[in-house]
């Protein structure tokens, strides 16, 4: 039986923690997370921004939580929730709304998206529940603490995981957030951050995973394998039996992360799971990369990797270890550039980065610290969504390359089609079904753009939001900001489709034409 490890929250955290009656939330301009963006697979499928250029809110309980996505206009209008103080599961509440889909005990975000949940002020504490994201996108979790949640005992909450995502998720960053538990099963916890059933690009970084019987996993069973591209970087695994991560199929990628004291094993690929490790750093743990517990094979791609006092044990029908000399069986291809920190330096870097309450300080991919341009306990200040490349007053000029090509969109609202934005009259639009959705444009071979024009129906000016514009053959983000103007540029991309993202809207968008343009 493992013995309970106690915890010891910061003394700022623990003076300054807020009664569990007290909610106050206030309504402010936008703000959006307190660092410059995503990274890993979360950066990727469109990126993940969460609430940025939506209404800022700030909370201190789990029911001004759920309050505040409940009283959005849509279940995908942009919000950022400052949390402050300590949440319980007696101060979280079930709110209902249109919007929003939530439940006692536990911080539900179910069915939504675009929020960022970031702590703030003297810090945010979740004791004792879990947060729970479920057929949800784009969300960020940044720099709050999550500890003691248990499955069995009382108070039990989220299943007993710190941190769950379940059912088709996908885009979540969680990042700088500590993840504590105080023991493994036998004490009624559980995991610290599983991944299920279809959860696709999240980014696990900066965090502290600690005192746990089990880090985390992706893929709730051996059958269950459809969850994958996951990313975790410069996040410390302390004193944790095994699930560092267990990952069931899929594709992971895992750097400069600083294990040390994993009891059992460590990073477990099985069931045909693919999985880089580079530059991480092991210390004082045991089978700390293969296959385990099973003989559904795994497979990894090693470089760079330090292996400080780890042990092995003997290859079995069930225990196949990658040491004691763990070489390549695969190989990973990664489609976003990242920095990597020798792994010499990364008990040195992780250390001074890792967990809620260090500033959100990220490492300069040299060995050294860095600190973001706006600190997270900063009050919320108007922040509009980037849009360097946006001229209202300019017409782009050239052929119009959609004349001729086709479209199709996220959904069309009645008496509306997709086909009227590409066929050069005003007089007729496209509008999603509901308050936000995208329109493509899309050719049968490449086609180089490099502006476009997207110009709204007669008496609706001014009701598109923020927006992206994004290469729809690779996800990524060609352009991003607020209010449609009459040219976006960007630099010259080749592709068959392209996307307008509205992710924020004052009404219903009507989009008349969608223009395309080389140059």
């Amino acid at each position: 039986m493992r013995r309970p490890v106690a915890l010891r929250l910061s003394a700022a955290l623990a003076t300054t923690a807020l009664s569990a009656a007290t909610a106050v939330v206030l309504l402010m301009p936008g703000a959006s997370a307190a660092t410059a963006g995503a990274t890993g697979y979360a950066s990727q499928n469109g990126g993940t921004t969460g609430g940025a250029g939506g209404q800022t809110v700030r909370a201190t309980t789990g029911t001004a939580i759920h309050t505040a996505l409940c009283s959005r206009a849509s279940s995908s209008t942009p919000i950022t929730i400052q949390v402050e103080g300590t949440i319980t599961v007696g101060n979280t509440g079930k709110v209902s709304g249109s919007s929003c889909d939530t439940a006692d005990g536990v911080i539900e975000l179910k069915q939504i998206s675009n929020v960022t949940i970031i702590g703030v002020g003297s810090g945010a504490v979740f004791d004792q529940i879990g947060i729970h994201v479920r057929e949800s996108s784009n969300i960020i979790i940044q720099n709050v603490t999550v500890q003691n949640v248990k499955k069995s005992g009382s108070p039990t909450s989220n299943g007993g995981d710190a941190i769950g995502m379940e059912s088709n998720v996908h885009n979540v960053w969680v990042d700088h957030v500590s993840l504590l538990a105080s023991g493994g099963e036998d004490q009624g916890y559980d995991s610290l951050m599983d991944l299920k059933n279809n959860t696709q690009y999240v980014t696990l970084s900066y965090s502290t995973l600690r005192n746990s019987g089990r880090g985390g996993l992706v893929g709730s069973s051996d059958s269950d394998l459809d969850s994958s591209f996951v990313t975790y970087h410069h996040n410390l695994y302390e004193n944790i039996d095994s699930r560092t991560p267990l990952l069931r199929g899929g594709t992971a990628h895992t750097y400069d992360n600083y294990f040390v004291g994993l009891t059992k094993s460590g990073i477990n690929s099985r069931a045909g799971a693919h999985v880089k490790v580079e530059n991480n750093y092991f210390k004082d743990s045991q089978d700390v990369l293969g296959t385990f517990y099973t003989d559904l094979a795994g497979y990894w791609q090693v470089s760079g990797n330090t292996f400080d006092n780890v042990t092995w044990t003997a290859a079995g029908t069930e225990n196949h270890p990658a040491g004691p000399n763990p070489q390549s069986n695969t190989t990973v291809s990664i489609p976003y550039s990242y920095s990597l920190d020798p792994a010499s330096c990364v008990p040195s870097v992780v250390t001074q980065t890792a967990g809620a309450g260090k500033g959100l300080q990220t490492s300069n991919g040299s060995c050294a610290t860095q600190s973001p341009t706006q600190s997270p306990t900063q009050s919320p200040t108007q922040s509009p969504t980037q849009s360097p490349t946006q001229s209202p007053t300019s017409q782009p000029g050239g052929t119009n390359l959609s004349l001729g090509a086709g479209s199709d969109g996220s959904s069309k609202a009645s008496g509306t089609s997709y086909g009227n934005v590409r066929d050069g009259d005003l007089g007729t639009y496209w509008s999603p079904a509901g308050s936000t959705g995208s329109i493509s444009i899309k050719w049968d071979s490449a086609t180089s753009v490099s502006r476009i024009a997207v110009k709204e129906a007669s008496g609706s000016a001014g009701s598109i939001g923020s927006w992206r514009v994004l290469n729809a053959d690779t996800g990524a983000v060609l352009a991003s900001g607020s209010g449609a103007g009459s040219s976006i540029t960007f630099p010259q991309t080749s592709l068959k489709k392209i996307t307008f993202d509205i992710t924020g809207s004052a009404g219903t968008p009507k989009v008349a034409e969608f223009e395309t343009y080389a140059g």
